[in-house]
């Protein structure tokens, strides 16, 4: 019984855990032993090392606490909680790695000529990480937090304000590491952005098609015999011509687009087809749960 109520919080907290390792294990394998940077409050953890040593875990942890606290009063527990787990579990996992690594376990990836190669793993793995963590709503703490707050407050995009952060730190990062880094960085950055994006969005895609003709259900029957997809008929009226008719809309694989769309001219050689992407598709026919 008591595993059943802590089953729904497992779904959640492991896989932002698992986010975490991977993240963690990214900075640690690929980021610091090659001297690149990343944004944000774990950008400073890293300058901090470069500078003076300080381990990375350690600062994680001091540099986030306030910050977690800070948010627990102004957004308030329901929207902070996963990031609580995904800053304790983040500093558990570094702390872990830095020990691996210290004692000779794992041999982090350290080039002295092919740092494009070290900055697209690292962007891959990075972008995996925090993937995983967003997508279960988790964060890392940090500037997420500050650009919440800030958001709500004075209504600045979070965006805005997550960039400019990132560009102040990875800027201050040229008193330490040549500018060549910076640019090697920028790569994992880039990259580690599409893969959180991904991951977000869904590996399954798809692709929707929206048909305005006056022969939307005629239409709409066709695919559903010939094709065996789900198609809703939405009522609108022409601006122009002020006559009611049905759009059409349906969604299919990418391999069905060049059938749907034969199968849409076949009625109405004039209708005015849309076709747009769509992503993390679930339901009959497609991901089921």
């Amino acid at each position: 019984m008591k595993f059943e109520k802590l089953k729904p919080i497992l779904k959640t907290t492991a896989p932002i855990m698992l986010g975490t390792a991977v993240y963690a294990f990214a900075l640690l394998y690929f980021i610091i032993p090659n001297q690149l940077m990343e944004g944000g409050v774990t950008g400073i953890t890293i300058l901090l090392n470069y500078g003076f040593g300080i381990p990375v875990f350690l600062t994680t942890l001091l540099l986030n606490l306030p910050l977690f606290l800070l948010g627990w009063k102004m957004l308030g527990s329901s929207q902070i909680v996963y990031t609580g787990v995904g800053i304790g579990s983040l500093s558990f996992f570094l702390w872990l790695f830095e020990r691996l690594i210290s004692h000779g376990w794992i041999a982090p990836f350290q080039t002295e000529h092919d740092f494009i190669l070290a900055s697209l793993y690292a962007g891959v793995t990075l972008g995996l990480g925090l993937g995983i963590v967003f997508r279960f709503g988790g964060t890392t703490g940090g500037v997420d937090i500050v650009a919440r707050i800030l958001s709500r407050k004075f209504g600045w995009s979070m965006g805005q304000i997550i960039l400019v952060t990132d560009v102040i730190i990875i800027g201050s990062s040229l008193l330490y590491i040549p500018k060549e880094k910076i640019l090697y960085t920028l790569v994992a950055v880039f990259i580690a952005s599409r893969v959180i994006d991904f991951i977000q969005e869904g590996a399954y895609a798809a692709k929707a098609f929206m048909i305005i003709s006056d022969h939307g259900e005629e239409i709409a029957d066709l695919i559903t015999r010939d094709m065996e997809r789900g198609v809703t008929l939405i009522p609108s009226i022409g601006a122009y011509s002020k006559m009611s008719k049905y759009t059409a809309y349906c969604v299919v694989s990418r391999q069905e687009i060049r059938r749907l769309n034969q199968l849409v001219r076949s009625v109405d050689p004039r209708a005015f087809v849309i076709i747009s992407d769509v992503h993390d598709v679930h339901g009959e026919g497609f991901r089921e749960e």
